[in-house]
Parts: structure tokens; sequence; C-alpha cells
């Protein structure tokens, strides 16, 4: 069974690989050689490594600072150029080209020593930030996220000192003989651990793709609409590459795919009895992106919670109030459940306030006086415009009911419920208008005979 050599062959270890007859547990030529690149940094050819390492270093800024000028890379999240002029994947990636390139040049006229430590550190450096830096995008807010980088860097720079010192070789070996036999497929940790590393490296690649798809897509969505539809588009690609990484990754070790049909079919029955519901959340989510009854952007009201949808994923849907508390619903629930979508076909909603006039009080003034009062706030719509009528003789007395639409509740309803009220009060105040107190008779029986004994 053969499996992915994953040390790049131009620019191999320093050491020479130790054959199997002086692998185990030492090689004499490894150290040797080891011996011979640190009595390198002796040599007065060092003072040039490094000239030539800071050029490498400053033409690599200097690239990246014009392409990111011509480019407009201003984004924090991005993985190219990262929030600073080097934190992204661009500066490392240059600076391992140059100097790799400077390496093979100068190979043969120099005892290399200073750029032959350079390659391995940077290769490493690339590795890290790729990595690091698409798992920040695909997965900004997972509480996984900060050990999950913190391994890819230990591994990283483990694996360079190794490489650096000759060694890595040697524990390859050692780690081929380490064999077991599953079925008909010879297993070795090696293997293991060339499988480990390939399946995240087509994981790490295939989020770097989907990521870059997504932002892509959501960047030129014009409307909630286009980008709901935007969004499904984007999850099923994520879907559909991860899948296939997987697949790839399985195939790059040596894993016979036939031998996953048994476990699809328990998987589809799992999925039939035990994961039925999270299955049905799953479908709901590409259901309601491609049927768009509820979008981003939209305020809906989901069992008595009112908010404006921020984010529908595969799974649930993120709502989010006007007071800024946040309801994570299941995708289940937008499709057997009723929903209240207030700007599904028109994002204007209508809302309106309740007064009471005392009997004797001019009833067209009041109208007047309360459609002017809705017109004195920017937010209330012309058209249609507010409308204050006369809704019922009340007990107390007369009660007027002023409604209007407003575009965008989002900005939040009781606010302007409250500016429009305020404006009502002192309207009243100027024009002599009174709101009656609540009044009530109370009739005691038997109090006239009382008085009488009384006196």
């Amino acid at each position: 069974m053969t499996t992915p050599n994953l040390i790049p062959a131009a620019i191999s270890a320093p050491a020479t690989p130790a054959t199997p007859a002086s692998a185990p547990g030492y090689s004499p030529s490894a150290l040797l050689e080891f011996d011979v690149w640190l009595s390198a940094f002796r040599q007065p050819s060092v003072l040039i490594e490094l000239a030539v390492l800071v050029g490498c270093t400053l033409l690599a800024f200097g690239l990246v600072f014009l392409l990111r000028r011509s480019l407009g890379q201003s984004e924090a999240r991005s993985i190219w150029f990262g929030r600073r002029w080097v934190d992204g994947v661009l500066f490392p990636l240059l600076l391992l080209g140059l100097v790799y390139a400077s390496r093979t040049a100068l190979d043969g006229h120099l005892a290399l020593a200073v750029l032959r430590v350079a390659v391995p550190v940077l290769v490493a450096l690339v590795v890290i930030r790729v990595g690091v830096k698409v798992l920040q995008v695909a997965f900004s807010d997972a509480p996984w996220l900060r050990p999950i980088e913190r391994t890819i860097s230990w591994v990283a720079w483990l694996s360079m000192v190794l490489w650096v010192s000759g060694l890595l070789p040697v524990i390859w070996h050692e780690l081929d003989q380490i064999t077991w036999k599953i079925g008909g497929s010879t297993l070795s940790v090696r293997t293991l651990i060339e499988g480990a590393l390939t399946a995240g490296a087509v994981l790490i690649l295939t989020l770097w793709v989907s990521s870059a798809i997504e932002a892509r897509l959501l960047r030129s969505a014009v409307g909630n609409s286009e980008l709901s539809l935007r969004k499904a588009v984007s999850n099923a690609t994520r879907a559909l590459l991860l899948f296939v990484g997987l697949i790839v990754a399985l195939t790059s070790v040596g894993i016979d795919l036939t031998a996953l049909s048994v476990l699809g079919g328990a998987v589809g029955v799992g999925i039939g009895f035990g994961l039925q519901k999270l299955a049905s959340n799953y479908v709901s989510g590409f259901v309601i992106l491609t049927e768009r009854s509820v979008r981003i952007g939209d305020m809906v009201r989901v069992d008595n919670f009112e908010g404006r949808i921020t984010d529908i994923n595969a799974r649930s849907t993120v709502i989010r109030s006007l007071t800024g508390s946040e309801s994570i619903v299941p995708n289940e629930f937008f499709i057997i459940s009723r929903v209240e979508n207030l700007s599904l076909a028109d994002p204007k909603v209508w809302q309106s306030t309740t007064v009471s006039v005392a009997y004797d009080s001019d009833v067209e003034l009041v109208r007047r006086l309360l459609t002017e009062a809705a017109l004195a706030q920017p937010r209330v719509l012309r058209d249609p415009a507010p409308t204050a009528n006369l809704a019922t003789f009340g007990a107390d007395g007369l009660e007027f009911t002023l409604g209007y639409w407003i575009a965008d509740p989002e900005a939040g309803q009781l606010v302007l419920r409250s500016a429009i009220n305020l404006q009502i009060l002192q309207a009243f105040r100027a024009h002599g208008i009174q709101i009656p107190y609540p009044q009530r008779v109370v009739r005691v029986q038997g109090a006239e005979k009382v008085l009488e004994a009384g006196e």
C-alpha cells in the first residue's frame, strides 16, 4: 500500500535519510550531517546569508504593500492579507518563495546554514498561517477554535525542529515499522499520521475555497431575498466540497471506500429513527432558504418572540429582538408552526396608539392634532398617511385610535410610540383638550336608612 509523501521533494531534509539498516534508534550519518551543518554557522558566509534573508524580507513586505494597495484588500478577515501587513498568508508565502529561490541560487557557492534553517521555519509558518486564518474565517465564534490553533502551531513547529535536526526521517521510518492488519489492509502508525495530515490539509483547503465562494456570493447580493438564496447556495457548496474533500482524503490514505457502504446504510437507518429531528432541521433549513418564506433581515414573530432574522444556518435560525437578546430557533419550527412575518411582502409595519378625551371636546380638532403629532415624526410614512378615527364611546370619554405606518421596525417601535404620545400630550395641553380621569359612581345600598337613623 503506497502512502503520499508529505515532505516536499524539492526542499528535502538537511540530513541524509536513514537507511533501514541504520535507522533503529541511531543514525550516524544523520548526526554527522547535522554536525557539519552546525559548523557552517561559524563561517564568514553567514553574514552574506543574513543579508540575503533581510533583503528577501524587505522585498516580500514591499510586494504585500503594493498588492494590498492595488487590490484594496482592507478587510479585517482577509485570509491573504490579514488584519495587518504581515498577518496574512501572502507575506510568509512570498518570503518562502524568495528564500527558497535564493537558497537554490547560492547552493554550491556557499556553505549554507541560515537559509537551510529559514526554509523549514517559513514552511512551518505558512502552514500555521493557512490553518489559523482559514479556521478563523470559517468558524469565527467557535469555542474550540483556540485549542485547534494551538495544536496546529505545536505540530508545525515540532515537525520543523525534527526536520532541521535530521531526526524526521528516522522517526518516520520507526513509525512505519509499527503495523497491524485490518481485514485485507495493513495499516501503520505512519499511515495513520499521514492520513490525519492529509485529511486536515484537504479540510483546510475545502474550507478556504468554500469561504471564498461564500464571500463572493454574499458580497454581490442585492436585497434580503437574493441574500437568502445566495446563502442557501453557499451552504450547499460548502457541504458538497467537504464531502468531496473527505472522499479524497480517505482515498489518499488507502482506505477502501466500498467498505463504507454498510456504514452508510447504518447511518441512513440512524437518521430515519434517532436523528430524524436533526435531519428534519437540516432539510427545513434548505427549504426555508430556497422557498424564501423567511429571509435574512425580515421582522418575524415566533412563539411570542419578535425580532429581526440575522442569520439562517443549516440547522437553526438566529432572531435578534429589539432589546438585544437573541433566540436560536430550529428550522423545523418555521415549517410546522405558525410564524408571523412582518415584512414578507412589504417591509412597512402598521402601528397604533389609543387616547381618550372628554365628551365635550372638539372631535375634528382632536383628529387634526393626532394626525399632526404622527406626521411630526420623520419615521412615520406619508404614504399611506396616518389616520385618526373615533374608535368607541368609552365610560370616561371619547376614545380615538391613531394609526400610522413605518418602514423600519428594526429601529425600534416603543421609542417612536413614546415620541408620538408626548407630542399628543403637548398638543392637547396647548389647545385645552382634557384627558379625563377614570370616573365611577358608587351606590351603597341602605345608606339612606343609616343616615335617617343617625338623625
